[in-house]
């Protein structure tokens, strides 16, 4: 008996891909790194696809830590919206870049990459300047590292089950409750985690 109804089957958006959706892995992801993850999805067209993780803290470091780090110092105090910008553990691939997943009452020409009329993408060190001196986006968070996959690899463990996918919403993308959105990822999709099991998906 197969544990995944008909509504939760991988249905691709309407131009075939996932671009701007949050990508939910199922317990049976059979990959360590990406357990219990729920990555925003930045880039998923033919060349293959990248997306950053939003609910895994990196290890030992905070915003303002990074900050000192890149030797970038805040005129006064560090805006309040930004005191709390969590720093995450972007996914497996570049570890030590960064990127900066916001609103997009943020946008740099040179640097954004615009995933949607909401969210944006920026791996300049520049929006992290204009963070600290008040002139950053409403909401954000900075990811070290990033998901990504192949030409064709992330449709294979879709259609494997791999991975259900849901709408973004804001607390989803930029909530500090970390330990919170996986729950609630699944639950936008009225799924609870102990009804699926490693098997869920196959007959």
């Amino acid at each position: 008996m197969s544990l995944m109804s008909s509504d939760l089957s991988y249905r691709p958006g309407e131009n075939g891909f996932l671009e701007g959706k949050m990508l939910i892995a199922m317990p049976g992801i059979g990959d360590p790194r990406f357990e219990r993850t729920v990555i925003y999805m930045c880039v998923h067209n033919p060349d293959g696809a990248m997306g950053i993780v939003v609910n895994k803290p990196a290890d030992n470091i905070t915003f303002p830590d990074l900050l000192d780090r890149l030797s970038i110092r805040a005129p006064g105090s560090l805006p309040p919206k930004h005191i709390h910008c969590p720093v995450l553990a972007g996914g497996p691939v570049e570890m030590g870049r960064g990127f900066v997943l916001h609103t997009q009452d943020y946008f740099s020409e040179d640097s954004t990459l615009p995933v949607d009329e909401y969210v944006g993408l920026t791996a300049s060190i520049d929006i992290l300047r204009d963070m600290v001196t008040g002139r950053g986006p409403s909401r954000a968070l900075l990811a070290l590292g990033y998901a990504g996959w192949a030409p064709g690899q992330l449709d294979a463990e879709m259609q494997a089950n791999g991975w259900l996918h849901c709408d973004p919403d804001p607390e989803l993308l930029f909530g500090l409750d970390l330990d919170a959105k996986y729950h609630a990822a699944l639950a936008k999709l009225g799924v609870n985690i102990s009804l699926l099991s490693p098997e869920a998906g196959h007959a």
